[in-house]
């Protein structure tokens, strides 16, 4: 994996934008996330709401339940991460001055770049064509629980009346019929009667 795609794979959407977290910046910038959190902080004027927020607890747990590449030390921290937008990772640069965080941000610009011409350059007739496909699938599941439910109402139906005969059953009287005794009479025995 190239530096390029190393940064792409560490940009995340959250809040409808493109964003960077602080752990994964600072690694970038080779410096403790402890630190550039304390720049930030010293430098909080520089951090509208639209260049750095951080996470809510819900939003960091539903990153963390679906993303498997976070690092696993940052999985079970109780501590939300800030998230960064390509302005906020701009204004970085301002903030910390090394030679490293110089040539990161470049890389950083570049990756947000090439993603955002990913997007817009994406042919038109492939997305319609998926959006056809996604629209085929979903009325194929939907014939699929249509049919499914009137199975089900089917057999809900069925066994309705089976159930309903055999209470009738149970309810009707049933007394054995009395029956002629088997055998032979013998004359003059009339104690049976």
């Amino acid at each position: 994996m190239d530096h390029l795609q190393l940064i792409q794979s560490k940009i995340y959407e959250i809040r409808g934008q493109k964003v960077m977290l602080d752990f994964d910046l600072a690694e970038l910038y080779q410096v403790e996330t402890k630190r550039l959190k304390e720049q930030v902080k010293r430098n909080i004027e520089r951090f509208p709401e639209d260049f750095m927020f951080v996470l809510s607890t819900q939003e960091w747990k539903e990153l963390v339940a679906n993303c498997d590449q976070l690092p696993a030390t940052m999985k079970h921290s109780y501590v939300a991460p800030f998230a960064f937008t390509q302005e906020g990772v701009a204004m970085l640069s301002g903030i910390l001055r090394s030679g490293i965080a110089v040539q990161v941000n470049i890389s950083i610009m570049r990756a947000f770049v090439k993603m955002r011409q990913i997007v817009l350059e994406a042919p038109l007739d492939k997305i319609s064509l998926l959006q056809k496909e996604m629209r085929n699938l979903k009325d194929y599941i939907e014939d699929i629980f249509a049919d499914q439910n009137t199975i089900n109402e089917d057999t809900s139906i069925q066994l309705e009346l089976i159930n309903q005969t055999l209470a009738e059953l149970q309810a009707q009287n049933r007394q054995p019929k009395e029956r002629r005794r088997i055998g032979y009479e013998l004359p003059g025995n009339n104690n049976d009667k």
